[in-house]
């Protein structure tokens, strides 16, 4: 579901690598003597498991489980999908695994009628099909392959004039404003990228368009990057995106918000489901869109508007006139999760999750099955290890899930349904979606953020034989802006790792019930693009991608050391200075944001005052001023430094506690005091959440970690007091503050009994 990789996924964000000094030395990047969660005694024997873990982990074996895999289509509710999940599970129980498949039903719409035609000034018909590609064997599978077309799209039969309306974002709505050109009563036609998919649709219905159109411009993603397919790897001519285009107001089935779609679920009907768009969208390709946009005539675009089509851009309205009309199959299908599970033998009711979904579009071998290849390969390492004798002290839980694409319903069904198990009992979510070459990639909740640089630290980069870690670091370093980014790489010893927002399985976990969690991958050196089309196949992507699957192994060993380093801590591995320092970065943002938007308001007004936008504008072509703005007034911060200030002093403590602890001359802690300091760290993610949510958004209740209402993907850290200043509602932003300001008080006094329980039970020696 993530975003293509030309455009660097906002589900899985690169490391911002930081280390102490210009040079890196072996001790910053070799693995540390001892681990952090770890006493000098338990430090040895599980670094011992974790190098037979990585040496175990086999190319081929990615390479057949991908093949098998994506050999056909497997959308939700196809036979093949079924088939998938069956294998996976059949896989999960040979390595010693006990697994089942846990089964909901959930609304998928499938299309049954799809046009889109130029009724004037001339007429063509789009052809909405992509043709298989000699010697691509799988491409020609046309009989089960799903149609181009974008998921929960309001059924519609539309005529009217065309407009072009570049990425469809609100701000380009503020450029046709200047430019005299509104969509009221209009089809626009919006090209794919810089914003979710679903964002062109909900914005175009908000501005007063009946209909949208989404191409796949070659600029993006097609022979302006490189040659396209079959010759090179990118979106040919009549490569088409699918997607879903569901509101993101909360995952899941929109028949069932809030609660499991489980069988004796009680369901809305379709007309009261409040995530399918207003207006009718169909996904089209560049081919099908260049008679379209060639028909335009009005306002030349914006430079930056403009693709790689052999035309000049126009932006409308007309004479372009399109029909469009789309209308699907609205029934419900089965989603079919794979659930594995090793018990602990020490802490049984402690739980370290480990996801990666397995539907796709069509054959979907770069997107997910290049992550599920290597997510299956760390669970048959793993059972090989536990023959060999070795036991995780915590549960490992391995989830396939089904039903990511159309909008994380597998996973949101599944944390919906047991979310009070996995409030007593989740430590952490490990999740991956696709997979590729180059630089490891790592977003999640910042508690986790030491966890995984010690990870990277410690794994191979199977090109040039230095750490991940270390690779990482010297590519932000390398694509730093400034020198002042550059010092701000180089003065720290850990990599930042980025803020999740929505697009893959680890929302429900992190923003709806507060469990820790971490997106791992590898990618930036993919010279090809196929997202959500036929050719996304194992043979486009043994052609172009991670050909060798040296990367899926290193994705394998990263995400098993991983789940091993948490299953096996006898303190979870948890630190909250970082988390503090980010969650600092957040608040010093949203003054910046506001000091920002004062400025550019402030010099608009006066330049209105002027007379500039008049004088300047060439008469012969229509610009119009933006309006007059109210200057934004001043916003009280400070609660939410003081929370992140009580954070701050905690995490020190907490630290300060848990070295003691840690000390060779600590007396041993016992397994009573242990599991009670471990229930309290598991309450600490937790207090994130409050019960009534965002603003307009209440399935999303963590505070810190969300995405954005118009972002789709994209994080929107605070997102309370953040959405209401992108909409200059400005008293409604600070009047957020304190709300959130209580929760940071909040979480500081959690990580506080932790920081005490941990003093007490050390200083006792029990």
């Amino acid at each position: 579901m993530k975003l293509f990789r030309s455009l660097m996924s906002c589900c899985i964000v690169l490391f911002v690598s930081q280390t102490n000094g210009a040079q890196i030395t072996a001790a910053k990047t070799s693995a540390p003597a001892r681990l952090s969660g770890y006493t000098a005694q338990s430090s040895s024997p599980e670094q011992e498991w974790e190098k037979k873990f990585q040496d175990g982990i086999v190319r081929e074996n990615l390479r057949e489980n991908l093949r098998r895999m994506s050999a056909r289509p497997h959308h939700v509710g196809s036979p093949y999908d079924k088939d998938n999940a069956e294998w996976i599970l059949s896989k999960f129980k040979e390595w010693g695994f006990d697994a089942h498949i846990e089964t909901f039903q959930v609304l998928f719409p499938t299309p049954k009628e799809r046009l889109v035609e130029l009724v004037q000034p001339t007429q063509f018909r789009a052809k909405l099909q992509e043709p298989a590609v000699p010697g691509d064997p799988t491409s020609s599978q046309a009989s089960e392959q799903l149609p181009t077309y974008n998921a929960y799209s309001i059924d519609g039969d539309v005529t009217a004039p065309l407009v072009y309306v570049n990425y469809g974002s609100r701000e380009d709505y503020e450029e046709l404003d200047r430019l005299g050109v509104s969509v009221k009563g209009a089809i626009v036609i919006a090209r794919y990228g810089e914003n979710w998919r679903g964002t062109k649709p909900k914005v175009a219905g908000e501005h007063g368009a009946i209909g949208c159109i989404i191409y796949s411009d070659p600029k993006d993603d097609g022979f302006y990057q490189g040659d396209d397919y079959p010759k090179g790897g990118w979106r040919p001519k009549d490569g088409v995106q699918r997607g879903s285009v569901m509101d993101t107001d909360y995952p899941g089935d929109p028949l069932t918000p809030g609660v499991g779609a489980t069988a004796d679920a009680k369901r809305l009907p379709i007309s009261e489901a409040k995530t399918i768009t207003k207006i009718p969208v169909l996904p089209i390709s560049w081919g099908d869109a260049l008679p379209l946009l060639s028909a335009l005539a009005g306002p030349v675009a914006p430079e930056k508007w403009r693709g790689a089509l052999p035309i000049t851009y126009h932006v409308g309205p007309g004479p372009a006139k399109v029909h469009l009309k789309v209308t699907s199959n609205w029934d419900t299908k089965p989603v079919n999760d794979v659930i594995a599970t090793m018990r602990g033998s020490q802490a049984p009711d402690q739980w370290v999750i480990r996801g990666n979904h397995f539907d796709g579009w069509v054959n979907g071998a770069d997107d997910p099955l290049s992550g599920m290849s290597a997510v299956l390969e760390e669970a048959r390492m793993l059972g090989e290890l536990h023959k060999q004798g070795w036991n995780p002290k915590r549960t490992i839980i391995y989830c396939a899930w089904d039903g990511e694409e159309p909008g994380l319903l597998g996973s949101t069904e599944w944390v919906e349904t047991h979310g009070d198990d996995l409030q007593k009992h989740a430590v952490a979510y490990i999740n991956s979606d696709s997979n590729g070459r180059g630089f490891f990639r790592a977003s999640g909740s910042h508690d986790l953020e030491k966890l995984i640089n010690d990870v990277a630290r410690e794994i191979n980069d199977p090109e040039k034989n230095i750490p991940v870690w270390q690779r990482a670091r010297l590519s932000r370093i390398a694509n730093a802006k400034n020198q002042e980014e550059r010092a701000e790489i180089r003065k720290r010893a850990d990599l930042a790792i980025g803020s999740l927002g929505d697009g893959s399985d680890y929302a429900s976990f992190l923003d709806h019930a507060g469990i820790s969690a971490l997106n791992i991958g590898y990618g930036g050196e993919n010279d090809a693009n196929a997202y959500h089309s036929v050719y996304d196949d194992f043979y486009w992507y043994t052609h172009f991608i991670d050909t060798d699957f040296s990367y899926g192994r290193a994705l394998a060993q990263t995400g098993g050391t991983a789940v091993m380093r948490l299953a096996d801590a006898d303190l979870i591995p948890f630190e909250y200075t970082e988390l503090a320092e980010t969650i600092g970065k957040y608040v010093t943002e949203l003054e910046k944001q506001l000091k920002e938007k004062q400025d550019e308001i402030t010099e608009r007004n006066l330049e209105l005052k002027e007379g500039l936008f008049s004088a300047v504008a060439d008469p012969r072509k229509t610009s119009l001023p933006p309006p007059h703005e109210t200057n934004p007034p001043y916003m009280n911060f400070a609660p939410l430094k003081n929370g992140v200030e009580a954070i701050k002093r905690s995490a020190e403590r907490y630290e300060s506690a848990a070295a003691k602890a840690q000390a060779d001359d600590a007396p041993a802690l016992s397994p009573q005091s242990l599991d009670s300091l471990n229930n309290d760290l598991l309450k600490i993610q937790r207090t994130f959440l409050t019960e009534r949510g965002l603003p307009e958004r209440p399935w999303f209740k963590h505070q810190v970690y969300a995405p954005g209402a118009y972002t789709g993907y994209g994080a929107k850290p605070i997102a309370a007091v953040r959405e209401y200043m992108d909409e200059k509602k400005w008293a409604e932003a600070e009047a957020q503050v304190p709300a959130v300001a209580r929760v940071l008080e909040q979480v500081a006094a959690a990580i506080d009994k932790a920081a005490d329980d941990l003093h007490s039970a050390t200083a006792s020696g029990h």
